[in-house]
């Protein structure tokens, strides 16, 4: 089978390049490819692409994920999150492909402090939750067998993530402010990876289990429990910093206004997942773990 992969360069992308292979061909392709068109500002120019692949399998890790900066380019995050999706569902529906695409928490309004189902009321609270949960819509419209997995807080080793940069400004200031009242859970994108080729080999099998997962570590924390793991975890292994013990400080999101309204409560029930496909999701607190040995010096 090939398989096109678009976004490949992404954190979620990168890790799909590995775990893929083992389906198939993988044709993999950013938004500065060569030769076939992967720039997904240009939506319509992805239906070309996918003709010429003829991939029996498509995945799509890009997205537009500047949060803050969608609300002042909705029509491009429009474009990226929405429209091209829609183009590549109506692309896998004519061929008779299968559809993967990455979707969010922040499609739902936060409210509340219980986890939400794949199929609660969503009401997202920024331009991205909005183009994100039109992107969902387009592809089911399109009515192509699909696997659209909504998670929340990724992170990998590769490029930056909020690890690096709780290392970074503990290892410079004597006072750090953290964020304590938005609940989720640290997802790796190489879980997110794995799981997504454990669903492939599933569904190809049992068609009927095209739809929407939730799909995120198990467990909760908030933006200071996630940077406490992370700071004492440095402190363990011998990493000088600056901040001292008990100076990292829990704050509201109030106190830290950005153009783009986060969701206090990212909890998503992954009971749907674990169910139809038999899987088990690790505590987030090991993925988290397992990546800083991979950023922390020796």
């Amino acid at each position: 089978m090939k398989i096109l992969l678009l976004g490949c360069d992404g954190q979620v992308g990168w890790e799909l390049q590995r775990s893929l292979q083992p389906l198939g061909e993988v044709v993999a392709l950013d938004f500065q490819s060569r030769g076939l068109s992967a720039d997904f500002s240009r939506p319509e120019s992805l239906a070309a692409t996918v003709a010429a692949v003829q991939p029996g399998l498509i995945v799509n890790a890009a997205a537009h994920t500047a949060v803050d900066k969608a609300e002042s380019e909705p029509a491009l995050a429009q474009a990226i999150n929405a429209d091209a999706p829609g183009v590549l569902a109506r692309a896998a529906a004519a061929s008779g492909a299968w559809l993967v695409h990455y979707s969010t928490d922040y499609i739902f309004d936060g409210s509340g402090d219980q986890p939400r189902g794949e199929d609660d009321p969503t009401g997202p609270l920024s331009v991205y939750g909005r183009t994100k949960l039109d992107g969902e819509r387009q592809i089911r419209a399109s009515a192509c067998q699909h696997l659209i997995l909504r998670t929340s807080w990724v992170y990998a080793a590769r490029g930056g993530n909020f690890a690096k940069t709780m290392l970074r400004l503990a290892g410079t200031r004597t006072e750090l402010n953290v964020i304590d009242d938005q609940v989720g859970a640290p997802t790796g994108a190489d879980l997110l990876a794995d799981l997504t080729t454990l669903m492939l080999r599933t569904a190809a099998a049992r068609p009927e289990l095209s739809g929407t997962y939730h799909a995120v570590a198990a467990g909760q924390t908030t933006w200071h429990g996630y940077a406490k793991l992370v700071i004492e975890t440095a402190r363990e292994r011998g990493v000088p910093l600056a901040l001292p013990a008990d100076a990292l400080r829990a704050i509201a999101t109030s106190a830290y206004p950005t153009p783009a309204t986060r969701p206090l409560n990212s909890r998503l029930d992954t009971r749907k997942l674990r169910d139809a496909f038999g899987v088990h999701l690790p505590d987030w607190t090991l993925g988290v773990r397992r990546m800083l040995t991979e950023i922390l010096p020796v």
